[in-house]
């Protein structure tokens, strides 16, 4: 291996790679804080879950707006990286910068669909339990 590829590919994927390990466990630390252990052990005893209202239209209409906003930031974030990547680290030829545009706008159009259908059926199948354990039994 020579020197110049170390320097150009595999020191910007060990730095990248330590800042995401260094985040997770901060992360992880401070999730072992005794109010985050305390909240845990409330959520472990409540044996149905937490008692949520049902979902209004308002409520589907903040959830698709937080979730667009994650999607177009998330987007720009990728793009800087990757245009960034580009110029300073490694000038790959062909259409490198058109690809990784028109991937991730595609990436985001194929996960976006599955992410809604995704809550659909879980705030279904959480509505259908609710209403299932209201009902009064038979043997009552």
């Amino acid at each position: 291996m020579s020197s110049h590829l170390l320097r150009q590919d595999f020191d910007p994927m060990v730095g990248g790679y330590v800042i995401i390990m260094v985040a997770l466990a901060v992360g992880l630390r401070l999730s072992g804080r005794p109010a985050a252990v305390a909240a845990r052990a409330a959520r472990a005893r409540q044996p149905s879950g937490p008692d949520l209202p049902p979902v209004t239209a308002a409520g589907w209409r903040r959830l698709a707006g937080h979730v667009a906003g994650t999607m177009l930031g998330g987007y720009l974030l990728l793009m800087v990286v990757v245009v960034l990547y580009y110029y300073l680290v490694a000038r790959v030829g062909g259409a490198f910068i058109q690809s990784a545009f028109t991937g991730g706008a595609l990436l985001i159009g194929l996960a976006a669909p599955v992410f809604a259908a995704a809550s659909w059926l879980t705030e279904r199948r959480r509505a259908r339990a609710t209403r299932k354990a209201q009902r009064p039994h038979p043997s009552s």
